[in-house]
């Protein structure tokens, strides 16, 4: 008989099933608490349920919580966990803090691997290998908040669905995920301390906006006219700027939820004033938005270059003096292969 995973049951179905058990309903709430409120990470850490019921459980389902194998540490605080999974699958996910400011960020994966090829990101080399389940994302942000609190004595600040994998290609377990942050039930977090990034597929931002969603959203851009995005995400060729506009558009419409550009400067690529320009009109549709200019990260066997400093410097000063807000974010964790674009599993 194939076994359920547990953390796939509602807080109703489990109680259905404990009903089947001759187990009274308070047991399933004891058992769904263990599962998200409190990180268990299998029926034995559940300590005040029966020894003869947890072995029951075990016998009826699997527990497919997500293991910590090796965790880095960056010299600029920055730190990378990498965990495996019920089928040896690995992920990575990352704690970015700010200790000045008392705050911390998370970036969790919400795929092993990528299906999207973007030319310039490590993850994307690696294929779509399978989708996370909601509980595997969901495991992520919460011990990533656990080692934030042990770490640096304060709680996560923030999530940001930015690590491997395109959220919008596994849309029923992200936004499960994201349910179960938000929710009671689990996390508690506003929804407004969640970012969402996507390369852009126009159907899913619609509808984001259709069930109207409370989180942030991201488009990683990276360039500002078709013809050059297309040369470094094929995912434009079904998605162009015009429909990605659009549909941002609508999300706003119908959320008012804050929308960011993201844009990796590559050297010689899109960096230049001309292309600074081009955002400049993208950025002046219906809609605000903010533009977070990143440090391009270098990844074996990809023939892009960081763009410089100064001419970064240069473009966001352009496109501040025509009155969009812009920020230059630089790297962290590149170290240890931790920043933007750089998952991939490495040894």
């Amino acid at each position: 008989m194939t076994k359920t995973d547990i953390r796939t049951q509602t807080i109703a179905e489990l109680q259905k099933s404990f009903a089947t058990m001759g187990q009274p309903a308070y047991r399933a709430k004891q058992v769904f608490d263990w599962m998200w409120k409190l990180g268990a990470k299998g029926f034995d850490d559940m300590s005040n349920v029966p020894a003869a019921l947890r072995q029951e459980l075990s016998d009826r389902f699997t527990f497919e919580s997500i293991i910590l194998d090796v965790r880095q540490n960056s010299a600029d605080g920055t730190v990378k966990s990498r965990y495996k999974l019920h089928d040896g699958y690995k992920i990575e996910t990352v704690m970015i803090p700010v200790p000045e400011d008392r705050r911390s960020t998370a970036c969790v994966s919400s795929q092993v691997g990528c299906s999207l090829t973007c030319s310039f990101c490590a993850t994307g080399q690696m294929g779509r290998l399978r989708n996370l389940t909601a509980g595997e994302i969901y495991d992520q942000a919460f011990d990533t908040n656990k080692l934030s609190q042990e770490m640096l004595g304060y709680p996560l600040t923030n999530i940001v669905y930015m690590g491997m994998g395109e959220p919008l290609l596994n849309y029923g377990p992200v936004m499960e995920s994201i349910h179960k942050i938000t929710s009671p039930e689990g996390m508690a977090w506003s929804p407004r301390r969640i970012t969402l990034s996507t390369a852009g597929i126009a159907k899913m931002i619609r509808r984001l906006g259709d069930e109207k969603v409370k989180f942030n959203l991201a488009l990683s851009l990276h360039a500002a006219d078709d013809n050059k995005r297309n040369q470094i995400m094929p995912i434009n060729e079904t998605n162009s700027l015009r429909s990605l506009m659009e549909a941002l558009d609508y999300f706003y419409k119908q959320t008012g939820g804050r929308i960011s550009f993201e844009y990796i400067a590559l050297k010689g690529f899109n960096d230049s004033i001309e292309d600074a320009d081009k955002l400049v009109r993208l950025c002046r549709g219906q809609f605000p938005v903010k533009v977070n200019i990143i440090e391009y990260n270098p990844v074996p066997g990809v023939p892009f270059e960081r763009a410089d400093e100064s001419q970064v410097d240069r473009f966001a000063r352009h496109v501040r003096n025509k009155d969009v807000m812009i920020t230059v974010r630089r790297s962290r964790g590149k170290d240890i292969d931790a920043a933007c674009g750089q998952l991939a599993n490495q040894k």
